[in-house]
């Protein structure tokens, strides 16, 4: 892959493999964001495409948002982040034909919420995961937390509040994630997920995913009101600095 690339896309029979690969930890930014979106209003046309498997390159699915991006952005920036994750977040939700996470590696607080709107998640054994945003300090996007919302159910509290990246047994308990396997299988079973799932009535699928995550949907739009006090928080001189300082850290411990 070149050092451009932002993510690619492979076919197996009729499940499309898109996978992050931007720089070492698929860190989510504007151009991964827009391409992702573009991706997949593409896929949702292809009528030989009826499941999407989505997963990471290299050793991590997705290590959330590039933070030193954000602290060092010219005006404009977060913007068009929060505004292309919402638009991601709500369309990979609301996808027509199954999604199914494969879930390679970190998954950390925005690449935890792209695992999560995905109909289903499966885990290497190894891997971590979380909802980390609270720790991060910034404010959950409405989209990002009414995901959490639905794959979590009764635990939502327990991961949104904690805060902390959940080992593959915890990730189970808690709703993240419906299945586990070792690194080598992970994709290979997601893709077969996929196949099984994508092989059911397309319109009877539809609409009953339709029906079931209708609720969800409603309380983003409601509530997407919310998301501007979300962008100021974002933007905010305190928080900014709040973030420097974690990266700093971050940077000296390694």
């Amino acid at each position: 892959m070149g050092s451009d690339t932002v993510l690619g896309v492979t076919r197996h029979g009729s499940v499309a493999s898109v996978e992050l690969a931007r720089g070492k930890v698929n860190a989510i930014d504007v151009e991964l964001l827009d391409e992702l979106g573009a991706t997949l209003a593409t896929l949702e046309q292809e009528a030989e495409v009826q499941a999407v498997v989505l997963t990471g390159a290299g050793r991590a699915f997705s290590a959330g948002v590039d933070l030193r991006r954000v602290v060092d952005a010219a005006p404009g920036y977060v913007e068009h982040l929060l505004s292309g994750l919402r638009s991601v977040i709500e369309r990979l939700f609301a996808f027509p034909k199954p999604t199914v996470a494969a879930v390679n590696g970190a998954a950390v607080a925005g690449g935890c919420i792209l695992a999560c709107a995905c109909d289903r998640r499966l885990m290497a054994e190894d891997a971590r995961i979380g909802a980390s945003e609270l720790a991060v300090g910034v404010p959950f996007p409405v989209s990002a937390l009414e995901v959490m919302r639905h794959a979590c159910g009764s635990h939502a509290e327990d991961v949104v509040y904690g805060a902390r990246l959940l080992d593959a047994h915890e990730a189970v308990t808690l709703g993240l994630v419906h299945e586990v396997h070792s690194a080598g299988v992970v994709l290979e079973r997601a893709q077969a997920v996929a196949a099984e799932l994508g092989g059911r009535a397309p319109l009877a699928y539809r609409l009953a995913k339709q029906q079931l995550r209708r609720p969800v949907v409603e309380r983003m739009r409601a509530d997407a009101h919310l998301d501007g006090a979300v962008r100021r928080e974002w933007e905010a001189p305190h928080t900014a600095q709040r973030l420097r300082l974690q990266l700093d850290r971050l940077a000296a411990a390694r």
